[in-house]
């Protein structure tokens, strides 16, 4: 089969590999049927993914049909349509029993798929502790409305959710990028009194406003001046930080209120560093770390009913082919791009 392959720093290729196999009684091979470049693929591309193990295919969002399951699997059967959750989680041990499965104690837990184990940029993948790592997609949603379920549309669903949004609340989200995007359409669902969106791109703040016309935009110049103007307490309640520079991680803070959370969703190409005798006497609450990725049922319900909607998201569509040509328009933001189908040969 095709297989996109971290083959070493800075160099991705697409190999042929065999099938994957089934090796627990608990394992799902999947024949993915489309699948997406995430920005972490770019990190694992650069160095910035230490974990990450050169030989691995690629590629943790993607939707499938099932093709064969461990005897131990009773959630899905051959023939379902399925998404892929971005982490691996046994659903048994003390992580995993509060809810926080991103930090699962398998030797594969959390974020494993194209990092540590075989990914989905590829026609088949193996999917460990399949019980826990698909979910059934509803006769009623596409592929394409699906796909982001298990990766980008979790992040933004567990930032929301960890974030303690209040009715009264002014919430800043710093990001306008995929991930951002599916933040603020989780953050809408908790119906904040105003959300505020900050982007360096004068595109993907358009691209805001013409989804969400109620939500206020502006660039890191305005963005300080705009949260002083629509909050009432000197800052924003809420602030998620969901682009990944020193700048939105400087900007997180300054912009929150006193006794504010602050939600790191971002990775960094770098650490960060807090200016503990600046931000003294804010007394603020920073949440921080991997999504736990463990309500995908709830937001294809969502889905569903047409509360959440990420196909517009969907920029352009690449063959599994000419993935590299996809990835080369992706990293280097060309042609208005946000998020990248690969669609796997019939």
């Amino acid at each position: 089969m095709l297989a996109y392959t971290y083959v070493d720093h800075g160099k991705f290729e697409l190999l042929d590999k065999p099938k994957p196999v089934l090796l627990d009684d608990r394992d799902a091979i999947v024949r993915v049927t489309l699948a997406s470049i995430c920005t972490s693929d770019l990190h694992i591309k650069h160095g910035s993914v230490p974990r990450a193990v050169p030989g691995v295919t690629v590629g943790h969002e993607m939707v499938g049909v099932v093709e064969e399951v461990g005897c131990a699997v009773a959630a899905v059967k051959p023939g379902d349509r399925v998404t892929v959750n971005v982490e691996t989680f046994c659903g048994v041990c003390f992580f995993c029993q509060n809810g926080w499965v991103n930090n699962c104690t398998d030797p594969n837990g959390g974020w494993a798929l194209g990092c540590r184990i075989d990914g989905g940029q590829a026609e088949y993948v193996r999917v460990p502790y399949a019980d826990q790592g698909l979910n059934k997609i509803p006769d009623t949603v596409s592929d394409e409305q699906a796909l982001f379920v298990g990766d980008i549309l979790a992040t933004g669903y567990w930032a929301a959710q960890i974030s303690e949004i209040k009715p009264t609340d002014t919430v800043l989200i710093l990001g306008a990028g995929p991930t951002g995007i599916c933040t603020l359409q989780c953050v809408r669902l908790k119906e904040p009194r105003r959300i505020i969106v900050c982007d360096k791109d004068p595109r993907r703040l358009k691209f805001v406003r013409d989804c969400c016309p109620e939500i206020l935009t502006a660039g890191p110049e305005q963005v300080q001046e705009l949260v002083q103007a629509y909050s009432e307490h000197g800052g924003a309640d809420v602030v998620l930080e969901v682009a990944g520079s020193e700048e939105t991680f400087r900007l997180a803070w300054e912009c929150a209120r006193p006794n504010a959370v602050v939600t790191v969703v971002a990775l960094y190409d770098g650490p960060q560093t807090l200016p503990l005798p600046e931000m003294y006497g804010k007394n603020l609450t920073f949440k921080t770390g991997g999504v736990d990725g463990c309500n995908c049922a709830e937001t294809l319900e969502l889905i569903a009913d047409g509360k959440l909607d990420t196909t517009p998201l969907i920029t352009h569509t690449y063959p599994l082919r000419d993935i590299e040509a996809a990835y080369d328009l992706f990293e280097n933001h060309r042609d208005g791009v946000i998020k990248v189908a690969i669609q796997m040969e019939e």
